[in-house]
């Protein structure tokens, strides 16, 4: 007869399914590198964060929510019976409520990826002004940070060079992009920001 394993986390009495853990287990550590991590808390925990040590805070440095955030880093917390941004609650709590619901929470730090939840960093924002912010914060991928860049800032700038020089078909063969992609460069369409 087969011996059934168990997960090895203590109290758990799951079947093994990976790396000695059961699949809940395992899947915590898959997201956040340690079965115990994000997510991983008593029931109630994140709440009393929240209340006793979020709010209270009036100083200026970021404030690092240790518990569960979304798959982009942002603080994550249960309330109003459903899983809400932390920012967009703490921007309630401190400000009233969203202008519009278009509003956004912005952080003023840059480091609302990273989790902060400080709520001085916080205000209301339009899309826009958060977008703003971002290029601000340089944490904005555009450019050469961009995932589906082809070209690096120097060569962009060699492309515009050339505008004028050779036809666009020319200059789209020379870097491997289209001709189309040569007009919208040229005519600061995208890589605006150079």
């Amino acid at each position: 007869m087969a011996h059934s394993r168990l997960c090895s986390i203590p109290n758990c009495g799951k079947p093994h399914a990976a790396k000695g853990w059961c699949s809940r287990h395992y899947g915590i550590w898959k997201r956040h590198g340690s079965p115990f991590a994000a997510g991983w808390t008593e029931w109630g925990e994140p709440e009393r964060f929240f209340l006793e040590v979020v709010l209270p805070y009036d100083g200026n440095e970021c404030l690092d929510w240790p518990y569960a955030r979304n798959s982009k880093g942002y603080a994550m917390l249960y309330s109003d019976g459903k899983t809400r941004p932390a920012s967009r609650v703490i921007c309630e709590e401190t400000h009233g409520p969203a202008p519009t619901p278009d509003h956004e929470a912005a952080h003023s730090c840059g480091r609302g990826k990273l989790g902060c939840v400080t709520k001085r960093h916080l205000r209301w924002a339009t899309h826009a002004e958060n977008e703003s912010d971002k290029v601000g914060h340089s944490t904005k991928a555009c450019g050469e940070k961009h995932g589906a860049a082809k070209l690096t800032a120097a060569e962009v700038l060699e492309i515009r060079s050339l505008a004028g020089t050779l036809k666009q078909r020319e200059i789209g063969l020379r870097y491997g992009i289209h001709s189309n992609t040569v007009s919208q460069i040229i005519r600061r369409v995208t890589w605006g920001s150079l």
